[in-house]
């Protein structure tokens, strides 16, 4: 039986951070990452065609994933997109603000009332998971916004302006919090105060990979599309053009995915890199790994020919069978007259 998402959790013997997963709130410092905003009145249009999501139609107070890919529509980033009408907000990967806002700005034209600018250093993000997320909020003075993820508000947290995002980014209950980085500590303190367990890096990536979420320079690459990495939940197969589409709703719609990004439950961690095997013959690749009470989770890309949920796979010296992981989900789209995507 695979181990549950507790079990997994419980490593080094760190029954605090456990406990703040299943009980309380765990705090993780994302000032790693990147955040980019874009403003004007052809923002959102502008963002819509270069990118996987439905952003035309976000009203303010609305927010999605989406997925920026190439033209063969290879990945480049996950991000997540917060509306607030004539400016949205961008959280991206550590180390993609710079190459995503570059590689944006190629596609502005002369006319387009787009302005991008990059905040990673002048805003940080943390993010509060766990079940007493909300309570802690409520404690802080704040009204936490409507439950449908992505759902943002401004707020004040000891007199320090914040913007509050329902959802975690995992799948997994809780809020993201955007601060000014040169107040950022006093609302830290403050969640602290109220009983937060900070997560160092180490936590995060283990909880990153626990709960599947794909990352630049792993499962994110060039090599694979978001088909592949079962990010379903940011394409829209309804809209219209955009970087990438064309090769997106082909995959769709004659169903071509040919790997699929799958979960590993390990006795011992191994490198990234290391080959998945059916008999003698190389499956995929293992492209993270942490290290977990009892042994380890892996994710990695693996053919859709070699099966299954359940299917058994060699890695390495040790055997593993294939798990789906939380955050991620496939399932292919069946466009009709109505609503299938335009050229």
């Amino acid at each position: 039986m695979a181990p549950s998402f507790l079990q997994c959790f419980e490593f080094d013997q760190d029954t605090a951070a456990t406990t703040a997963l299943q009980s309380g709130v765990a705090l993780i410092d994302g000032s790693a990452g990147g955040r980019l905003e874009l403003t004007g009145a052809d923002c959102r249009q502008f963002l819509h065609n270069q990118t996987t999501n439905a952003i035309a139609s976000l009203q303010p107070g609305q927010g999605c994933e989406t997925v920026f890919v190439n033209s063969t529509a290879r990945t480049l980033d996950l991000a997540t997109v917060l509306c607030w009408g004539e400016r949205l907000w961008l959280t991206v990967s550590p180390g993609q603000a710079g190459p995503l806002m570059a590689w944006l700005d190629r596609y502005i034209f002369p006319m387009d009332r787009v302005t991008i600018t990059d905040l990673s250093e002048t805003h940080t993000l943390f993010t509060l998971v766990g079940p007493q997320a909300t309570a802690l909020l409520n404690r802080c003075g704040i009204t936490t916004p409507p439950s449908p993820d992505f759902a943002h508000c401004s707020a004040e947290i000891a007199g320090v302006p914040v913007q509050l995002m329902a959802g975690t980014g995992l799948d997994l209950p809780g809020y993201q919090v955007w601060v000014a980085a040169d107040r950022a500590a006093t609302v830290w303190s403050s969640f602290m105060a109220e009983g937060a367990v900070p997560f160092d890096e180490v936590h995060g990536e283990t909880l990153r990979i626990i709960q599947g979420r794909p990352a630049p320079g792993a499962e994110l690459t060039e090599q694979y599309n978001p088909l592949e990495a079962g990010l379903w939940r940011a394409i829209s197969f309804t809209k219209g053009c955009y970087i990438g589409q064309e090769t997106v709703a082909r995959l769709n719609t004659y169903q071509g995915v040919k790997q699929r990004l799958w979960q590993m439950p390990l006795s011992a961690p191994v490198a990234v890199g290391t080959p998945i095997l059916q008999g003698e013959a190389k499956v995929g690749e293992i492209t993270s790994v942490a290290a977990i009470a009892g042994g380890a989770m892996a994710l990695g890309y693996v053919k859709t020919k070699a099966g299954e949920a359940g299917s058994t796979v060699a890695v390495g010296d040790q055997v593993a069978k294939l798990q789906a992981a939380p955050y991620l989900s496939h399932a292919y789209y069946q466009p009709t007259a109505a609503n299938s995507p335009q050229p």
